[in-house]
């Protein structure tokens, strides 16, 4: 008897945990840690950064538009490829989506990447990682590496690479939508 009845309050408990656990079903983004990279799921790390005119500006955290966070460094062949399609989705969707530029300038020549922006004729933001911080916290290892980050502060997708600009089109199109839905619930 006393068996049973140890049984059936640890089942209880069991599925007590289980109720409470998935209660809402909300999605809950987790804080990456120090070793790891930020990936989807995972809150994008927070930091001010000098743009062009040694102004600063904040990545990461909630904001009213979703962001694309482009790694990048004046030497990179790759990085020198989807500059323009990078231009291109700053202007197309410019009312919906903050895209920065974040120039590794700690393994770079300032003075390089500044003439890398006027060459490629950006107009986006342009922000220096002068000390390497912006690029040791999102654990940037190659150029380059994108972040799409929603409203909420939370990384949607992580690019390392070149992709297309179709391909770009259809995952800010998926998160942009996904950020809008999420606005009209509150």
């Amino acid at each position: 008897m006393k068996r049973s009845l140890v049984l059936l309050v640890v089942v209880l408990l069991l599925a007590g945990a289980a109720v409470y656990q998935n209660r809402g079903k909300q999605e809950v983004a987790l804080a990456a840690s120090s070793d790891m990279k930020p990936k989807p799921g995972f809150t994008a790390p927070t930091l001010q950064l000098p743009n062009l005119s040694d102004q600063s500006m904040a990545i990461g955290g909630k904001r009213d538009k979703l962001l694309l966070i482009n790694f990048w460094a004046s030497w990179c062949g790759p990085c020198e490829l989807e500059a323009p399609d990078m231009q291109d989705l700053s202007v197309k969707y410019g009312g919906l989506l903050e895209l920065y530029g974040v120039n590794a300038t700690s393994y770079d020549k300032e003075r390089q990447a500044r003439e890398f922006v006027d060459q490629q004729k950006l107009t986006f933001p342009i922000l220096m990682d002068r000390d390497g911080k912006a690029t040791d916290l999102y654990k940037v290892t190659s150029f380059p590496t994108s972040l799409l980050v929603d409203s909420e502060g939370i990384v949607r997708e992580r690019i390392t690479g070149v992709i297309t600009k179709s391909k770009w089109e259809g995952l800010i199109e998926k998160w942009i939508d996904l950020n809008e839905r999420e606005k009209v619930k509150k």
